[in-house]
């Protein structure tokens, strides 16, 4: 294995992270934190200890954080496997982990979150271009979580993204993934000069368009690459897309 490669290893990333350690009571209030978590959290605005461990986390991510925890309890002490999660928070992406801590007859006497800021991994820094504020992190990588894995898949091969509530569903040419970020993170960190935001539950690759068309009052685009239901698009996009595929004139 050459240097470059060794450099951009799984295990060689992992030994490279920090790690972030709060701890938490039965009532899921935070006790106490690692210097990692106090530097990458806000904690000085927020000051979490004895409060709820969502005090200090974005609203959109609290739901997550929850359901982590209500998953993390349901799990048999024997086989509770830490339940695992990405979330958004600016600037960063943090792959967290959660599990339950017992006492000798197994009743639940707190939880240990932990967290990784995996930005690095699944993201680039840009400077002002494209309409991007400075140095804003680009995905390169959309991180998803499944049987408690985490896997990576290239932005390029990204067909388009399909909102599911508080996570996101993403088609690619090899089906469906899930990811637990919301669309509004994804489109938030997404290149805008590759995706767009075509409807309130989709985000499109510009490069996977193969048709666009329009049935009665209706706009509507298909992808390359996959058999798969027309994607609409809202009337006030309509005039953007047909500019960003060339089918405008650019001012």
């Amino acid at each position: 294995m050459d240097a470059q490669a060794a450099n951009n290893s799984p295990l060689y990333l992992f030994e490279k992270f920090e790690v972030g350690v709060i701890h938490l009571d039965a009532k899921r209030t935070v006790l106490a934190m690692n210097d990692f978590a106090r530097k990458v959290l806000p904690v000085g605005d927020k000051q979490p200890f004895d409060k709820l461990v969502t005090s200090f986390h974005p609203d959109r991510s609290k739901p997550k954080v929850d359901f982590l925890l209500d998953q993390a309890s349901s799990c048999p002490m024997v086989s509770a496997a830490p339940m695992t999660m990405i979330i958004n928070i600016p600037e960063q992406v943090l792959l967290i982990k959660v599990t339950r801590l017992g006492n000798h007859l197994g009743k639940t006497t707190g939880f240990v979150l932990v967290f990784y800021d995996v930005t690095q991994v699944v993201s680039q820094e840009v400077s002002a271009t494209n309409g991007l504020p400075p140095a804003s992190v680009v995905l390169t990588r959309i991180p998803m979580v499944a049987d408690h894995k985490v896997a990576f898949v290239a932005t390029d091969s990204v067909l388009c993204l399909e909102s599911q509530g508080h996570s996101t569903r993403v088609l690619t040419t090899d089906g469906y993934h899930f990811c637990n970020l919301s669309i509004g993170d994804l489109e938030a960190r997404l290149d805008p000069a590759q995706f767009m935001r075509v409807h309130r539950r989709f985000i499109v690759n510009l490069q996977s368009v193969a048709e666009l068309a329009r049935e009665g009052a209706r706009t509507q685009l298909t992808l390359n690459g996959y058999a798969h239901e027309p994607v609409p698009v809202s009337r006030a996009v309509v005039s953007r897309l047909r500019t960003a595929l060339g089918l405008v004139a650019r001012n």
